[in-house]
């Protein structure tokens, strides 16, 4: 059953009974603002890394700091929706930050995946999920248009 949470506390319960039971965590996160194929990829390819795979969404709020006015075009419940009917997403978390830094040093991910929007020494977690023993990974396919190109285009802004 998939579930969608606004708080870590319950999500760490959930998730220490699958670490019990010997699975493997990933985390990826990201503003997800619009879905595209591009997301889906990275998603899948996380997911192929752990048993478990957990999406942390930016809250309304940060995804409007992180992107600008007029962002995000989705609501953050309506996004958390649309990614937990995916068959390789388990759990959803919205989170309030900038970062998913909390998040992972709360969840203690075996796995942190990021889209290759990202290089690895880019990742704005990074010094986080090696505070915890997780492994960084990048993810996805690099011709795939990112959200912003893709929202710029419907807005006659490219």
């Amino acid at each position: 059953m998939k579930r969608i949470f606004d708080k870590t506390g319950e999500l760490m319960i959930v998730l220490g009974a699958h670490r019990e039971a010997g699975m493997r965590i990933v985390l990826a996160n990201g503003c997800f603002d619009i879905l595209h194929a591009g997301h889906i990829r990275y998603l899948e390819e996380a997911a192929r890394e752990g048993e478990i795979m957990v999406v942390a969404i930016n809250d309304d709020a940060s995804a409007r700091k992180l992107k600008g006015a007029g962002r995000p075009v989705v609501p953050d419940v309506e996004r958390a929706e649309i990614l937990a009917a995916l068959r390789c997403v388990d759990y959803i978390l919205i989170f309030p930050g900038l970062t998913a830094d909390l998040v992972i040093r709360e969840l203690r991910p075996d796995v942190h995946a990021k889209g290759t929007d990202y290089m690895i020494d880019d990742v704005p977690e990074l010094e986080s999920s090696i505070s915890v023993g997780c492994r960084t990974i990048i993810t996805g396919d690099r011709k795939s248009r990112s959200s912003s190109e893709i929202i710029a285009r419907v807005r006659g802004k490219d």
